[in-house]
């Protein structure tokens, strides 16, 4: 009799822990895709400046049209990636970081041709959007840390045991880490001045 309510109690902690696990698996899962809508909203706010920065400039620097162009057509490939954040690939997230780069490439080039103007460096006009992207940029930086504090703790849970056993059997994998590459341009500091 007392071996059949060891083996009752040992049943019930098991499925309790399957339980436990498999509701830690969804939080992580769900968090990562909180964390990267967190990311794309503060691209869409990046995206949505960057046209006011480039007519800023443009008034007083009209020669540098192709300083704008290439801003404007990195903004729009990079507004065309999309990442499902229910079904994220390695591919997703590769693409829309080589779009980010690009971006952020096109955007230093942008600061750049502004720095030479002194009328515009004291626009408050300027000024005040060059505040706005500051801001976003920092934004988005924490955005990419959150996530990938999130990808770090699904992977840990994933491949820690018995959570590993748990976390295969119920089809639970890996997100893609939200990296810079080795040579990016984006890993230099950028000094601009005003």
């Amino acid at each position: 009799m007392l071996g059949m309510w060891i083996l009752i109690g040992a049943g019930v902690l098991l499925v309790l822990y399957l339980i436990a696990t498999y509701n830690k698996f969804v939080r992580l899962t769900v968090r990562s895709e909180e964390a990267w809508a967190d990311i794309d909203v503060q691209l869409k706010r990046r995206y949505d400046l960057i046209p006011n920065l480039i007519e800023t400039v443009k008034g007083y620097a009209a020669h540098e049209q192709g300083v704008f162009q290439a801003v404007t057509e990195a903004r729009n490939q990079a507004t065309q990636v999309h990442v499902d954040p229910s079904n994220i690939t390695p591919e997703q997230i590769q693409t829309m970081a080589g779009a980010e780069q690009a971006l952020s490439g096109a955007l230093g080039r942008l600061l750049a041709v502004a720095e030479a103007y002194p009328d515009l460096k004291a626009s408050q006009n300027f000024s005040e959007l060059q505040a706005e992207l500051t801001d976003t940029e920092n934004k988005i930086q924490a955005a990419r840390r959150f996530y990938n504090t999130n990808v770090r703790d699904l992977a840990i849970a994933l491949q820690s045991f018995p959570s590993n056993l748990i976390g295969s059997m119920f089809g639970f994998s890996e997100r893609e880490y939200f990296e810079l590459e080795e040579d990016s341009a984006e890993r230099e500091n950028v000094k601009v001045e005003f």
